[in-house]
């Protein structure tokens, strides 16, 4: 998941490909991307061409237009404190600005998406008074999560989507956006509680909290980090080693364990 150029590395990848293998766990389907190898249909920066045949589909339907907007300019705007969730305030809908000279937004109408949280239970949402018209492609011409991770849904065939429930609030515009590229049902998802740290706060690396790799050079195991990782995710009641199998079990409905 590197849509955003501007952030990503290729030394990341190699990190997080890395810490996978020590850890035992391995992809369900496809092979793991080599970071220095040839293009992955599983890496989003290889997959350009999917992305603008997806773009192209929603402007064929006049479903897109030209934003030149700033974050700065949609503040002022809106008058808010700028954040993840400061809605668009429809600026640039009717300017005609061409497509491939600024950002480009989904045109995004009233109305609710409503779905089956997989652990949340139904939940319904509006897009256009979260978040207003979708921003798809930047300024810079980086691929937005939002855009990016919907298509890659709709292309591999995912139907179930487990996910932190940071990114609640994003199910009904991906939901709304799927089915304008012609997705017929959406994917189930859940959405997990996320691990907090001691003062309630969301762990990040930019706080100091220990990721795999420090715990790794550290000297604890692999069976002991998922067996950390699986009491803090509510899997196990006490700490235990568990191996990728095991953790894997954890995972099961009480029907499904043998």
């Amino acid at each position: 998941e590197d849509h955003d150029r501007t952030r990503s590395r290729t030394e990341y990848e190699t990190a997080l490909l890395d810490d996978l293998d020590w850890l035992g766990l391995v992809p369900d389907l496809g092979l793991r991307p080599d970071p220095h190898g040839s293009a992955s249909a599983y890496r989003q920066s290889d997959c350009g061409d999917m992305y603008h045949a997806a773009l192209e589909r929603l402007a064929s339907a006049g479903l897109v237009f030209g934003c030149d907007c700033s974050r700065r300019e949609i503040d002022a705007e809106v008058g808010a404190a700028l954040n993840r969730e400061t809605r668009y305030p429809g600026r640039c809908r009717g300017r005609g600005l061409p497509l491939d000279t600024a950002g480009v937004r989904l045109r995004v109408d009233p109305g609710e998406e409503c779905f089956l949280d997989g652990r949340l239970g139904e939940r319904c949402q509006d897009p256009s008074a979260q978040c207003g018209d979708m921003l798809l492609r930047d300024r810079l011409g980086n691929w937005t999560y939002q855009f990016a991770v919907v298509v890659d849904d709709l292309r591999h065939g995912v139907d179930l989507v487990v996910r932190g429930e940071d990114l609640l609030t994003s199910t009904g515009r991906q939901i709304r956006l799927a089915r304008l590229l012609g997705r017929e049902y959406p994917p189930v998802f859940l959405h997990h509680p996320l691990v907090h740290g001691p003062d309630g706060a969301k762990l990040s690396k930019a706080r100091g909290d220990t990721g795999v790799r420090e715990l790794r050079a550290a000297g604890v195991a692999a069976a002991e980090v998922l067996g950390r990782a699986a009491v803090a995710g509510g899997l196990l009641p006490s700490f235990r080693p568990v191996g990728p199998a095991g953790l894997a079990d954890l995972f099961l409905l009480p029907r499904d364990r043998t």
